[in-house]
């Protein structure tokens, strides 16, 4: 496309606005404690790092996040994150649910989070507003799907990936046109009989630059462009959410389009697919590539030492900024900031997230005269598909592993989901325990 057609690089005629999820009870108990944008990602980085930086590497300078529950830590995340200057007119802005003396709900769905906030949306010079997820792993230009909804004439363009069938059964499946136009829309589709009826055809594989032959269906990224006044109009109703309600109707009352992705997108909102994602960046080629500084993933400077190993056998892991490691084996593990790691402890399929400060040697000593462990994961420890959560103190010689354990447990020391062990965050795991 020629560069004479894409928009003025501050993209001022965009506003995006990121949906920072309801109480986020699929990661739970990570999202105990925190909104689900804020829960840590590949040892140094925030879930709401993704769209935002997605956002300022397209040019898109505006962004609000509508959140709703348990926000102070994406708050303080993102106040001392993203500061634009005085001059280019920027912003990365929370927006969360508040209660009014004409309403006193909460967000009710996606659809309504924005409508709730339109006032403030509205205040805005923009003709698009861009509507994107805070609980997904990708790397996307924003720019070549404004670009299509502004050439199409769309009055909302839908971004798509081409899918499985087994994973179609599980998001929003779209049928489109020659043109792109969607021309229906099916909400998880467990039906074969149903799903035999929206798979892509093959003779539109090669305009949608589809290789292969392999079934494939069209399915909704949950990223959205409305035209401002579109927007406007969709919303002036109850209906709640985008994916069930909204798009459904605007298909039948609006021009549609769909834009098809091509590339990597997870979406992490479950803490198996959390914890298979965070693994996955510490194989040699992961699908998702933190070393590509073309577009590269923000977050906050921490300003911290680089990490020291005191002897170990590290095997395909992340090792973040800050850590202490002595004399242990780290095995498909990502390690948090400020980890530290005892001597002899074997880690095995590991998401350690790490932790937010270093202890002093009065608080190691006081917690010690109470039988307790210091910060971090104590020596000897055997840890196996995990996810250690913030702050958490693992004593020594502890085991942790969710063998011969139901999928899902509730306990007081830890949680078991999808069939991963998850410590929550400040926990106290005594020496000697065996989960």
């Amino acid at each position: 496309m020629a560069n004479s057609k894409r928009m003025g690089p501050d993209h001022g005629n965009v506003l995006a606005v990121i949906m920072g999820g309801g109480q986020g009870t699929r990661l739970f108990p990570l999202t105990k404690e925190r909104a689900k944008p804020a829960v840590p990602l590949a040892g140094k980085y925030r879930l709401v790092d993704i769209p935002i930086s997605n956002c300022i590497n397209s040019g898109i300078r505006r962004v609000y996040v509508l959140t709703q529950f348990l926000s102070a830590s994406m708050h303080r995340h993102i106040a001392s994150s993203y500061k634009f200057d005085h001059f280019s007119g920027g912003f990365v802005e929370i927006l969360a649910a508040e209660q009014t003396f004409t309403d006193t709900s909460w967000y009710q769905g996606t659809a309504d989070a924005v409508r709730k906030n339109l006032i403030h949306f509205l205040n805005n010079s923009f003709e698009y507003l861009l509507v994107l997820s805070g609980d997904q792993l990708y790397r996307m230009d924003f720019r070549p799907i404004v670009e299509q909804h502004a050439e199409t004439g769309a009055d909302v363009t839908i971004a798509t990936i081409p899918v499985a069938r087994r994973d179609a059964q599980s998001l929003g499946i779209m049928q489109i046109n020659d043109e792109k136009r969607i021309t229906r829309f099916v909400e998880k589709p467990k039906d074969p009989a149903v799903l035999d009826t929206l798979h892509i055809p093959l003779e539109m594989y090669p305009a949608l630059n589809i290789a292969g032959q392999d079934e494939l269906f069209l399915a909704s990224m949950g990223i959205y462009v409305f035209n401002r006044e579109t927007v406007i109009k969709l919303l002036d109703n109850n209906l709640t959410d985008f994916g069930k309600h909204i798009i459904p109707g605007a298909i039948e009352t609006h021009k549609v389009y769909s834009h098809v992705f091509q590339g990597y997108w997870e979406d992490i909102g479950t803490i198996r697919s959390f914890f298979e994602a965070n693994l996955d960046l510490a194989s040699e080629l992961p699908k998702f590539d933190f070393f590509n500084m073309v577009a590269p993933i923000f977050s906050r400077p921490r300003f911290l030492p680089a990490s020291k190993i005191n002897g170990a056998a590290i095997d395909h892991a992340i090792i973040s900024d800050g850590c202490i490691i002595t004399r242990s084996q780290i095995q498909q593990c990502i390690v948090g900031v400020r980890s530290v790691i005892g001597e002899g402890s074997r880690l095995n399929r590991v998401v350690v997230m790490g932790n937010d400060y270093y202890e002093t040697d009065a608080s190691i000593h006081d917690h010690e005269a109470q039988g307790e462990p210091r910060i971090g994961i104590g020596q000897n420890a055997r840890i196996e598909n995990a996810i250690i959560d913030k702050n958490a103190r693992i004593g020594d010689n502890v085991v942790i592993s969710p063998a011969g354990k139901p999928e899902t447990v509730d306990h007081p020391l830890y949680f078991v989901r999808d069939g991963v062990v998850i410590i929550p965050k400040g926990a106290v795991i005594p020496h000697g325990t065996v989960i």
